[in-house]
């Protein structure tokens, strides 16, 4: 039997190890709180979990406050699941997966998982949290044809089959496959997580086999439903924080609707963890978050107006930034970005056009155009050599990181870019000096752009004098994110410029799927990636030899049960794309600005990223506590 993690005494890794039962606490009242609320120790379960801030060179904080972020849009409410980051089981600062909502996870040969929850444990409306919330979202929500008529999500099947569910106890449930499922807990970490668990004590009055039909019916009447199910979706919202009334698990709950512009998230009163002094978690009252026009959002932060800010700020604003530090009394720290690269050209190797197809799968084009880059001109103009020029891959900072696939074909060697275009063919050129095609066509590549960070046309600029000089002619084309994405999937897209791999710090635990041609909404290769999300009735099935290997590799991974064995899947994986240049990074590294105003215990250095992450998350926003 493996154990992810054994937290009897509720103690949480990502701070510092605290030793001793919670009832040798003092558990200390938050101030200001609602007086007909019930005290703090029925607040809280009696398996709270702890945390030593001090021993983890962070300060105890003073309850109270509340802080200003500005979104650049009103559905943006959301991330504040994402940055409250309360979590089955989530990653801590050194990416181990460690439990948090949870009390413990046991794990027998890869495929049986028992989930523990805290005894006493409370929704932030004050009802009781366990097993019934994971049954219910098992046999009710994802098992219902009704709501789900697909079936149950990817992560909890295994060779086409879901797993045995079972009710162990009040506060335990387990979950059996017949093989492996190392993708079930890295899932449940996620920004976004598939939250397997509802408050079934409020959902069950809007469900067809719980509720009353009257109370169904008026209640679907209002907001325009045609029946319960679609009813049921409107109020199971535990993601995007439209519904207020919806009971939470997470440290800042929404509770009130009354504007579009500007959300004011309240702590909740029952959430699980408490500082080693006795203090409940989260510190802050309030989080206030105000929709902006994104493209002022950074000058409203140099102005002062926000008290955490990386949401719509990227580096090209770090000038303005530190110009308003002095003025305003805020600090302006730079993260490690987490993405492979800050800017990645994505060929799109499922292409309709067949000259296309063929040129952009030979290996020594896509070689040749790498070469073809002065990645380091392209940092010291746009970066001001603060980045890193090479691959687009993982970084230093990931246990899997190896030099090689950063550099690999990543040196700027124009003569030796021409001599690739030679050998493939590519000789006869026009009275412009720009290579013909097979078929006679100049070779003009058309790179679409989302149109929504100027630093990629900037480095776009760069790059079409640099290609122009062997003999490739590049054409910038500002889109819209919608059209590069429906252009993708209708085959006309031939190539594009996007940030590179989300997950620029995997370990071996983390599932490879930014890597493989698995999911549909990706750039270079949706093809392959929707022929796997729709089990071979859409897309195209791989017919590459490269992604081949990738798709035989992703399969080994899911059926993995050792660290050993992931580990070899991954370098695999990541020798295949230094190998094959199938992303053309250009500069990795580059700092995020994060604005800071009023806040303690925000890290000066820290991770920014989603996947894994969260934004502020895996930093734990719930330790900030307000200054004044």
């Amino acid at each position: 039997m493996t154990f992810i993690n054994i937290l009897r005494v509720g103690v949480f890794v990502s701070s510092a190890m605290l030793a001793g039962p919670l009832s040798a606490l003092e558990l200390k009242e938050t101030p200001g709180l609602d007086p007909s609320l019930p005290p703090i120790e029925e607040r809280v379960p009696a398996e709270a979990l702890v945390v030593d801030l001090e021993a983890s060179g962070r300060t105890t904080g003073t309850p109270g406050g509340s802080l200003d972020t500005l979104i650049g849009r009103a559905k943006d409410v959301r991330l504040i699941n994402v940055w409250g980051y309360a979590r089955l089981v989530g990653y801590n600062e050194q990416l181990d997966l460690v439990p948090d909502i949870l009390e413990d996870v046991e794990v027998e040969d890869g495929r049986i998982f028992t989930l523990h929850t805290r005894e006493g444990h409370k929704w932030s409306d004050g009802a009781p949290f366990g097993a019934d919330d994971f049954r219910y979202y098992f046999e009710d929500v994802a098992s219902s044809e009704d709501l789900n008529p697909s079936g149950l999500p990817p992560f909890l099947t295994v060779d086409g089959k879901g797993p045995k569910f079972e009710v162990l106890d009040e506060t335990t449930v387990r979950y059996t496959w017949d093989a492996p499922n190392p993708l079930f807990l890295p899932e449940l970490a996620k920004s976004r997580p598939p939250f397997i668990y509802r408050p079934a004590h409020y959902l069950k009055q809007f469900h067809g086999k719980y509720g009353d039909p009257d109370f169904i019916k008026n209640e679907a009447e209002k907001v325009k439903a045609r029946s319960w199910a679609p009813l049921h979706n409107k109020k199971d919202d535990m993601y995007d924080a439209r519904n207020v009334d919806l009971p939470s698990l997470q440290p800042w709950v929404r509770n009130r609707d009354d504007s579009d512009l500007r959300f004011v998230l309240d702590r909740n009163p029952y959430y699980h963890r408490i500082d080693s002094t006795g203090q409940q978690l989260p510190y802050i009252d309030q989080v206030v978050m105000t929709v902006a026009d994104g493209k002022l959002i950074p000058a409203k932060t140099q102005a002062g107006e926000s008290n955490l800010q990386a949401r719509n700020i990227s580096f090209s604003d770090v000038t303005v930034l530190k110009k308003g530090e002095k003025q305003n009394d805020y600090t302006t720290a730079l993260w490690s970005n987490t993405k492979g690269s800050e800017i990645s050209i994505q060929p799109n190797l499922t292409v309709k056009d067949p000259v296309w197809r063929e040129l952009l799968r030979d290996t020594r084009f896509r070689h040749a155009l790498s070469l073809g880059i002065d990645r380091n001109l392209i940092n010291r103009v746009l970066f001001f050599g603060l980045g890193k020029p090479v691959n687009d891959t993982v970084l230093p900072a990931s246990p899997l990181y190896k030099a090689e696939y950063a550099t690999e074909w990543a040196q700027y060697d124009p003569e030796k870019a021409k001599a690739l275009l030679d050998e493939i063919g590519l000789t006869e050129r026009n009275s412009e000096g720009i290579r013909l095609m097979p078929d006679g066509r100049p070779l003009e590549i058309i790179v679409e752009t989302a149109g929504e960070e100027q630093v990629q046309d900037d480095a776009l600029e760069l790059v079409s004098e640099m290609w122009k000089e062997i003999g490739i002619k590049l054409f910038p084309k500002p889109s819209q994110r919608d059209n590069m994405r429906e252009r993708a999937i209708t085959g006309d897209l031939v190539m594009s410029v996007w940030g590179g791999f989300e997950n620029g710090i995997p370990t071996s635990e983390m599932p490879p799927d930014d890597y493989v041609p698995v999911h549909g909404d990706r750039l270079n290769w949706f093809a392959w990636g929707d022929y796997y999300e729709t089990g071979g009735e859409g897309g195209e099935k791989p017919d590459w030899p490269p992604a081949e290997r990738l798709m035989e590799l992703y399969d080994a991974w899911l059926g993995s049960r050792t660290k050993e064995e992931r580990t070899e899947i991954w370098e695999e994986i990541l020798q295949i794309h230094a190998d094959e240049t199938i992303h053309i990074g250009l500069v990795s590294g580059v700092p995020q600005p994060v604005a800071i105003k009023d806040v303690e215990n925000v890290p000066l250095e820290g991770i920014y990223g989603w996947d894994p992450g969260a934004h502020f998350g895996i930093h734990r926003m719930d330790e900030f506590y307000m200054a004044k």
